[in-house]
């Protein structure tokens, strides 16, 4: 199970697609504490996910949240793992230190380019943040060089998607997430630049596997595994509200990070515990088929399932967004097209990679020699 703990709704930046409501609170110690608590009597395994506004903003609240929970490892079976979302403005060297000892994982938020990231993400006074960002992912690239990178694509930025994919790539990092940002005013005229923008990636893409270089781009990479593992993949996909909950500022429990602040979505608070009712109830809700998607024939592999990006793109967790249903026909037999040639080539790394379960901790180990 996991826990993702929306510290705070204040930021130090002010990017122009933020979802977040600036309004909410903070967090105090007593619930991140009963946030340790609960999971613990959930689970013998537990995520806790720092999240935000900023939350490194709350740095001490987030150091006393860790000690607590290593201490309550103490006197019970559940082991807690902590991973961070941040902007990266406030990443120190001693946070970076603090996260090696401690086991945390740093996912940074980067858009790509120095221009494409700096037109959405400024600070108060307008000015980009690409420069510190990157100071700050290259000292942590140091020592954590498998840290995720976040980078969110809008119809304004679209024509650098893959440059931007590629200029992260030559930062450092080797784990690029990349989603649209499904809120934005897209129409089908961003269509064949989005479908040119996915066949340059699965260029760079293929390069890069046959020069036997490790990474990880997550629209190819699930689209690949729903085709190879696709007895297992519908078995991965959004269960909303049963193995991750979102938790407001004051404590109460919602479904997941799209949902914080609305009192129609609230599953319980971590004080009094989950109301498992509402989250069965929500859960069947949404695993309800969506109108239209019944006949489609790549159901089993699209994201139409997630609640999250519906409720971005729609408002509610019923419907789809269009543009939502083009992005998976564009990316599907892009990736699908990738798959087969980098199999045909014999590519040792995409096999290994696509296929054996253990590739994870083989190539951790094989780093480590």
């Amino acid at each position: 199970m996991h826990y993702t703990l929306h510290m705070t709704a204040r930021c130090n930046l002010q990017c122009s697609y933020c979802y977040v409501n600036h309004n909410g609170g903070e967090m105090t110690i007593d619930t991140t504490r009963a946030v340790i608590d609960l999971a613990g009597r959930q689970a013998k395994r537990a995520g806790i996910i720092f999240f935000g506004g900023e939350p490194l903003l709350l740095r001490d609240l987030i150091t006393d949240t860790i000690a607590y929970a290593r201490q309550k490892e103490k006197e019970s079976e559940c082991r807690y793992f902590f991973k961070i979302t941040t902007n990266g403005l406030l990443l120190d060297d001693s946070f970076i230190e603090l996260s090696c000892r401690e086991g945390l994982f740093v996912a940074l938020s980067l858009d790509g380019t120095k221009e494409v990231h700096n037109k959405h993400r400024k600070d108060f006074n307008g000015n980009g943040s690409y420069d510190k960002v990157v100071d700050a992912a290259r000292r942590l690239l140091a020592v954590k060089p498998y840290s995720p990178v976040l980078m969110t694509i809008r119809p304004d930025t679209l024509s650098q998607y893959a440059a931007s994919v590629e200029s992260l790539f030559s930062i450092g990092f080797a784990y690029v997430i990349a989603s649209l940002d499904y809120s934005a005013d897209w129409n089908e005229e961003h269509l064949p630049e989005l479908e040119r923008q996915y066949r340059i990636i699965a260029d760079i893409y293929e390069r890069k596997t046959l020069a036997e270089d490790k990474f990880y781009f997550s629209p190819f990479e699930v689209k690949i595994s729903s085709h190879i593992n696709s007895k297992t993949y519908c078995h991965e996909r959004c269960e909303l509200g049963l193995r991750q909950l979102s938790v407001g500022p004051d404590g109460t429990l919602y479904p997941c990070v799209q949902f914080v602040g609305d009192s129609n979505f609230t599953l319980g608070n971590v004080f009094d515990g989950i109301d498992e009712e509402k989250r069965q109830a929500l859960y069947l809700k949404n695993e309800t088929e969506k109108p239209g998607c019944d006949i489609c024939t790549i159901k089993e592999r699209c994201n139409h399932y997630c609640a999250c990006l519906n409720r971005q793109a729609t408002g509610s967790i019923d419907e789809i967004s269009p543009m939502l249903c083009a992005h998976e026909r564009i990316v599907l037999p892009i990736a699908d097209e990738l798959a087969e040639r980098l199999f045909n080539k014999g590519s040792a790394i995409f096999i290994q990679k696509q296929y054996n379960d253990f590739y994870p901790l083989l190539s951790l180990a094989e780093d480590r020699i």
